[in-house]
């Protein structure tokens, strides 16, 4: 019997295993039910008693041998199949592609740094809002015309008519109700308007609106820190210009151009042959507003200001199409790749 197990124990450490065919070959001639290995157990009960003890441990050995090669194996064909199977290492590398911001984000990370380098903070509000704080604490009373001017998206939670908010103006109400003077915020966010979608309009955009207010505030500086802006934004080249305007909460107020970078304000097709770009619309803040929100008109005046993100980015990129910044289209998006 020791014989036979010396014998098997050799015909195991010279097994050449080459590939899987040859390991399942291994496994049947030891291992498998009709085995070699297999049939020691069976042969054990004819072994004198006194010899089982000894005979039984050199079975397992002999086992544990068998099964330790087989595993071994195994696991080195296995992985190098694997390999063979997802790797091709005769291929050239992948490119990976590079991915890149948002236009938008881009234009509005550049205005929120713009503005908080003058001591501008950042703040954020929710986009469905109540009456009080997207019309009526901005000077819209109930049925008053202004309120026309602005085509609102209406929602309905329980009994309440909430509204998709139209400007992000509600934030900066909702800053001077928890705030006291002195207050210098900036509202980046994303505003709707019930519009018909097309290259100049959409139904949803994102503006950023400023708020500044404390003692003495004046037109004076609202209209620096405006032509601070532009020439951050648009080039140390840039003028601006105010032209009177209304606003239900602002008063006096005013639109604001900036003078047109693509013909140098010589006039083109962009500018309409003006030499100036409308940006924004501003004015000091009307005293119902402050009133409204807490804040003595007869202590503190502000200013505020706001415009449109999709618009400072068409005239930064030259881009006139609204419609390209929702579309998602991968071969406008990467033209950006370089711009942060």
């Amino acid at each position: 019997m020791k014989s036979l197990i010396i014998e098997i124990n050799n015909s195991i450490e010279v097994f050449e295993i080459k590939n899987l065919q040859d390991l399942e070959s291994f496994r049947i001639a030891f291992l498998g039910s009709k085995g070699q290995v297999k049939a020691l157990y069976g042969a054990l009960k004819d072994v004198p008693n006194e010899q089982k003890k000894e005979v039984g441990q050199l079975i397992n050995n002999l086992r544990n041998l068998a099964e330790e090669k087989y595993n071994n194996f195994k696991d080195n064909l296995e992985d190098h199949t694997n390999l063979n199977q997802h790797f091709d290492f005769s291929r050239p590398g992948d490119v990976n592609e590079i991915g890149s911001h948002h236009p938008i984000a881009l234009v509005r990370k550049e205005i929120v740094d713009i503005f908080s380098r003058i001591g501008f903070s950042v703040s954020d509000g929710p986009e469905i809002e109540d009456d009080w704080h997207n019309f009526t604490a901005l000077n819209f009373p109930p049925e008053h015309p202004a309120r026309d001017m602005q085509d609102t998206f209406f929602v309905q939670k329980g009994e309440k008519e909430m509204a998709l908010r139209t400007h992000t103006s509600s934030v900066q109400v909702r800053v001077m109700e928890t705030s006291q003077p002195p207050i210098r915020t900036i509202s980046p966010g994303r505003v709707y308007r019930n519009e018909a979608i097309s290259a100049r309009a959409h139904c949803f955009f994102h503006q950023i609106e400023g708020l500044y207010i404390d003692k003495s505030v004046s037109f004076g500086d609202l209209k620096q820190t405006l032509l601070y802006f532009a020439k951050e934004m648009f080039g140390e080249q840039a003028q601006i210009r105010l032209r009177p305007s209304y606003f239900p909460f602002t008063e006096p107020s005013a639109e604001v151009d900036v003078s047109c970078s693509i013909c140098n304000a010589k006039g083109c097709n962009v500018c309409k042959h003006s030499g100036w770009l409308e940006i924004l619309g501003c004015g000091m803040v009307d005293p119902n507003v402050l009133e409204a929100a807490g804040i003595d008109a007869n202590i503190y005046s502000g200013f505020a200001f706001g415009m449109g993100v999709e618009r400072i980015t068409q005239l930064k990129y030259k881009v006139n199409d609204l419609r390209l910044y929702s579309e998602n289209d991968i071969r406008f998006l990467k033209q950006f790749r370089a711009s942060w």
